[in-house]
């Protein structure tokens, strides 16, 4: 454990964004789950509003940091084109 004032006060900072950033990327995964589980049920309408959704979450992640830029744009691209295959179905 820390033993200066300083070092104490960091960890704490630690904890709490490593607590924030783990509810971040939770739920982008819940929200990319929900796109997923529309493109298996072939339901077009569903999968398009929420992938609308999974990219507002994932854009939000990247900006908060939690995401690196290309880690979001592969995301968003590889669900936009399992949606795009739905809608064309």
């Amino acid at each position: 454990m820390a033993n200066h004032k300083s070092a104490l006060k960091r960890a704490g900072q630690n904890e709490n964004r490593r607590l924030r950033n783990r509810a971040v990327k939770s739920r982008v995964r819940t929200v990319v789950k929900g796109v997923r589980q529309a493109v298996a049920e072939n339901s077009a309408d569903a999968a398009a509003s929420n992938f609308i959704a999974a990219q507002a979450a994932i854009d939000k992640a990247v900006k908060k940091g939690v995401l690196h830029k290309r880690t979001g744009a592969r995301k968003i691209a590889r669900l936009a084109k399992l949606t795009r295959k739905t809608q064309q179905a």
